[in-house]
């Protein structure tokens, strides 16, 4: 018993004669007769009987079209949903972001591509950069969303936006200023996100600034918020500051003090249909 087969009995069932079924199938009536025929000896039963308005399904055959209906639908819909998975329209991508992409993700191409492909769904991890690394490496997200610097190796990666850093301050001899330079930060209570402090420490050498870290943490939000509770100047990159603190922040004007939000995978891992849809979307 094979799915022709079946096919072609429900479309006998259907017709209820061989020479109209036959056409309907665009086949000659010999080897429909002879695929009916064998169907009947592999099932050991009678599948139609004869009647003065042509042919009609027995008792046995009034159940198999019933199964017969199921296992081609069944088999439609499993075709359908492998052909959907190979093409990465249907399956869930489970995503890493970090803190700091919040505002920034989803992207209105996520939209977009849940509106034609409406069978894809997101398993969201949020934690920092370096524990989104981790379940990158553990393999418990396919895609991660982290912020730059952090060590790349063994990982492919692209920009997804390139940020300035912002000062956090509710102090008000800093009101009205339009932009501090780094000389401006000399002998301030400063709040870092400690990722920072290697790239800050290098600056301020330069300049020959020993820089006083009232606060360290490791989300730039938490930075904010001491900031806003008068603990200091915070340093935090101009997206989560656009986000949490828009009418406390003032840029800073050095180049190097960059930053960018990054989509990575691994090199070792075989991009799948639906990644390489989800990765062209934010590219």
């Amino acid at each position: 018993m094979n799915l022709k087969q079946l096919h072609y009995f429900l479309v006998v069932a259907e017709e209820k004669q061989i020479t109209s079924a036959a056409k309907r199938l665009y086949i000659a009536q010999p080897p429909l007769s002879y695929q009916l025929k064998q169907l009947e000896k592999e099932l050991g039963a009678q599948l139609f009987k004869r009647t003065s308005h042509g042919i009609e399904l027995t008792d046995a055959g009034q159940i198999l079209q019933v199964y017969a209906s199921e296992i081609l639908s069944l088999a439609h819909n499993a075709e359908n949903q492998v052909q959907k998975t190979i093409s990465g329209e249907l399956g869930t991508i489970a995503i890493g972001m970090a803190s700091s992409s919040t505002g920034l993700i989803p992207m209105d191409s996520f939209k977009e591509l849940t509106r034609f492909y409406p069978e894809i769904s997101f398993d969201i991890y949020e934690a920092n950069t370096f524990g989104i690394l981790d379940k990158l490496e553990k393999k418990t997200i396919d895609l991660g969303i982290v912020r730059t610097p952090y060590n790349r190796n063994g990982l492919n990666a692209r920009n997804l936006t390139k940020e300035k850093m912002m000062a956090v301050t509710v102090d008000p001899y800093f009101q009205g200023k339009k932009e501090l330079r780094i000389k401006d930060l000399a002998n301030q209570p400063l709040i870092i996100y400690r990722r920072f402090e290697d790239i800050f420490n290098q600056t301020f050498a330069h300049h020959g600034i020993t820089p006083f870290y009232a606060v360290k943490c490791d989300d730039s939000r938490t930075a904010i918020t001491w900031a806003k509770r008068k603990m200091g100047l915070a340093l935090v990159p101009e997206s989560i500051a656009t986000i949490y603190a828009k009418d406390n922040m003032i840029p800073i004007k050095h180049a190097n003090w960059v930053t960018h939000l990054q989509l990575i995978w691994r090199k070792d891992r075989q991009v799948t249909p639906l990644m390489k849809k989800i990765i062209d979307s934010l590219s």
